[in-house]
């Protein structure tokens, strides 16, 4: 209602007096009336003013966010999770009192295209920082907590607890606990079948999977392995191994994971993995090789290794050590693929037993100190070819 409109009201009302006399102090009331009719005007001109102030303020804070002012200081720890946007992560600074509000932090998200790489993992970060340095930090991987281990191809279980202990810090008693139950941490038991009817050895080795790895803080032995040991499981599903090694090798998955292990600890070369593979699977399978051994050192190598014995260089095996019948992976003796792996090989190796070259060899050597390989149908040829390792400086004559 405008002033004019307040003011015609009260003269209307003024009006319905019948007297003139009343009417002649009408001009009195109605300056009176029109004070009053200013005043309540004022009043919801202010009313209205201290409204759209109200809005104003609401609408200006849901626009700028409260933010700290400060690089921030002390140390605090926070997990980003997976799957989580820029307003969960938001929360999660605002719950540690890292940022000031979620809404400043995704603003700074929404300013800087990189913020889409942030990964989950736990970070360290300072209490009340600036939204934009608080992103800037997770993008900085120096500041992910993580205990970071690589696993070389072909190394041995024990080799695996140490490189994780000194990693985690966690003793390697405890991995040694934890990984006497392969099975428990996520080997499938059928994994230990076998087609030559040959007792396995059922213990984790082979099946911690070469690669880097992460941990988080509170990773306990246990929950390391598994983690490896389910690596393992997904490599095996994606190259397909367990269903090409029985159809096409015609032998169990676990034979073939032994002789890529045996591959793996023989050939340097990638290109190699394959041919080695071969080899193996002529002396153990076609009954056209003496006793069907394998007759390697590496084998013979490995139990040392396992028993604290230390590995040797082959010329320096005593004929005591390569014929040792105690020694459940010696294959001087015994035919077939030994007891279980001797290491833990990589995908060069896998694929190597999944789908080795159709050859008729049955010896192979090293013939000179880059890893080149040679290889011989019958031992006159092996002979040849260790003849070239010795004129190369390999000692083997």
């Amino acid at each position: 209602m405008t002033i004019e409109e307040l003011d015609l009201a009260f003269e209307e009302t003024g009006e319905k007096g019948r007297h003139r006399r009343r009417r002649r102090s009408g001009k009195k009331r109605g300056r009176g009336r029109s004070v009053m009719a200013l005043f309540m005007a004022l009043v919801l001109l202010g009313a209205l003013g201290g409204g759209v102030w109200y809005g104003f303020d609401r609408i200006r804070g849901f626009f700028v966010a409260p933010d700290y002012t400060t690089a921030g200081s002390g140390q605090v720890t926070i997990e980003v999770k997976n799957a989580d946007t820029a307003t969960d992560i938001g929360n999660t600074l605002v719950k540690a009192d890292v940022v000031k509000s979620a809404g400043a932090f995704i603003k700074a998200a929404q300013g800087n295209p990189l913020s889409k790489n942030i990964q989950p993992g736990f970070y360290q970060l300072r209490h009340q920082m600036r939204a934009a340095d608080a992103l800037t930090a997770l993008l900085d991987l120096k500041n992910k907590i993580v205990s970071k281990v690589t696993i070389p191809e072909g190394a041995t279980y024990k080799e695996v607890y140490a490189a994780l202990s000194k990693a985690t810090k966690i003793p390697v008693a405890e991995f040694e606990k934890a990984g006497k139950d392969p099975i428990g941490l996520g080997v499938p038991e059928w994994w230990f079948n076998r087609t030559d009817k040959k007792p396995a050895n059922k213990t984790i080795e082979g099946f911690l999977f070469p690669k880097t790895y992460e941990f988080p803080p509170g990773t306990t032995a246990e929950s390391a392995l598994k983690t490896i040991v389910e690596q393992f499981n997904t490599e095996m599903a994606d190259l397909d191994f367990v269903n090409v090694v029985q159809t096409q090798r015609r032998i169990s998955p676990y034979e073939a994971l032994i002789a890529a292990s045996i591959a793996q600890a023989e050939a340097l070369k990638d290109e190699d993995m394959g041919p080695v593979v071969r080899v193996l699977y002529n002396r153990a399978y076609t009954g056209k090789f003496p006793c069907s051994c394998l007759g390697l050192d590496s084998t013979v190598n490995y139990w040392l290794k396992i028993t604290g014995k230390g590995g040797k260089a082959s010329e320096h095996l005593s004929k005591s050590e390569l014929h040792n019948p105690k020694n459940p992976y010696n294959t001087h003796d015994v035919g077939g693929m030994p007891v279980g792996p001797i290491g833990n090989p990589g995908v060069a190796a896998l694929k190597g037993a999944m789908n080795p070259p159709q050859t008729d060899y049955y010896y192979f050597v090293s013939i000179d100190t880059k890893g080149t390989m040679a290889y011989a149908k019958d031992y006159a040829g092996h002979k040849a070819n260790i003849r070239k390792a010795c004129d190369n400086g390999i000692p083997l004559c």
